[in-house]
């Protein structure tokens, strides 16, 4: 938890200029477009059991639900910015494990999905792809999605990495222990390839993890400093080609130093925000009204 404090601190200096916003709770009724009612409201009760609290990995508090609803909501409002700005970003979220009727590993509510759905519901876009480059598979996200033909779940993850009974996203790439820059950044470009190839996004949900670097505790890839820099522009970039509007959330990390943690996210703060500044350069356009 500490990583989140410190990203704060430090994301002024990595990128002069930003707009903070503090993080806008969430409804019931917003929740619900990924989540069961009863599921929602045991969370919110604190009625969930001691087999449900252990699978999320923490145990039930008014903070907690507080903080998950925050969470959700922080996604949705960096949504809503990105329309706007081009790139906006929630310094938390991410929580991909999360399904319809019960949370998993350090995740309560699936911020992608619910944020994707309302956006639809908004008529910001009808079109979105979850973009998923935490190294564990986003199973929950690709669950509660996985009938829905209007958002496109693309996840680059560790085949032998948590979760250890994966789901099927739109489009899956396992890779194997110790996946350096090269073979990491050949395998994105050609799923984003596929990923146009299939599906014409108008919005982008980024799940920038730092758990691929090479010292990360739970990760077992060997991403550079460096190639997560390279991953990062290469999802910005290929948006930005399609005036395609990106949030982007931090989702995992767990190094040996939570130093390195940090300064992973603060770099991807930092390259978001000179594509920010490149989309300023060239506002939106408005979406067709059949959007």
């Amino acid at each position: 938890m500490q990583k989140y404090r410190l990203l704060r601190e430090g994301a002024s200096g990595a990128a002069p200029g930003l707009t903070f916003q503090e993080a806008p709770t969430t409804t019931d009724g917003v929740l619900a477009l990924a989540h069961h009612p009863d599921y929602i409201r045991r969370v919110s009760a604190g009625a969930l059991s001691d087999a449900e609290q252990k699978r999320i990995g923490f145990p039930w508090s008014h903070d907690m639900v507080e903080r998950s609803r925050r969470s959700a909501g922080a996604t949705i409002a960096a949504c809503r910015a990105a329309f706007s700005d081009g790139v906006a970003l929630n310094l938390a979220g991410g929580t991909h494990h999360a399904h319809a009727a019960h949370g998993e590993g350090f995740c309560v509510f699936n911020d992608a999905a619910i944020a994707a759905r309302l956006m639809q519901a908004e008529r910001r876009a009808s079109r979105v792809a979850v973009i998923d480059l935490d190294v564990h598979q986003g199973n929950g996200t690709a669950d509660i999605l996985a009938r829905d033909d209007s958002v496109f779940t693309l996840s680059l993850h560790g085949e032998n990495n948590y979760p250890f009974s994966k789901a099927m996203s739109d489009l899956d790439v396992p890779l194997p222990d110790g996946t350096t820059d090269a073979v990491y950044l050949a395998a994105l470009s050609d799923a984003l390839d596929t990923l146009f190839s299939r599906f014409d996004p108008q919005l982008f949900i980024f799940l920038a993890g730092a758990d691929p670097h090479e010292g990360d505790r739970l990760g077992r890839l060997r991403l550079t400093l460096d190639g997560l820099a390279q991953r990062d522009r290469m999802v910005l970039e290929r948006a930005h080609q399609r005036r395609i509007p990106v949030a982007i959330t931090m989702a995992g990390g767990y190094g040996k130093q939570i130093t390195d943690t940090v300064e992973v996210h603060l770099q991807t703060v930092a390259i978001a925000a000179s594509f920010a500044a490149r989309w300023s350069e060239q506002p939106l356009a408005p979406l067709p009204a059949q959007c």
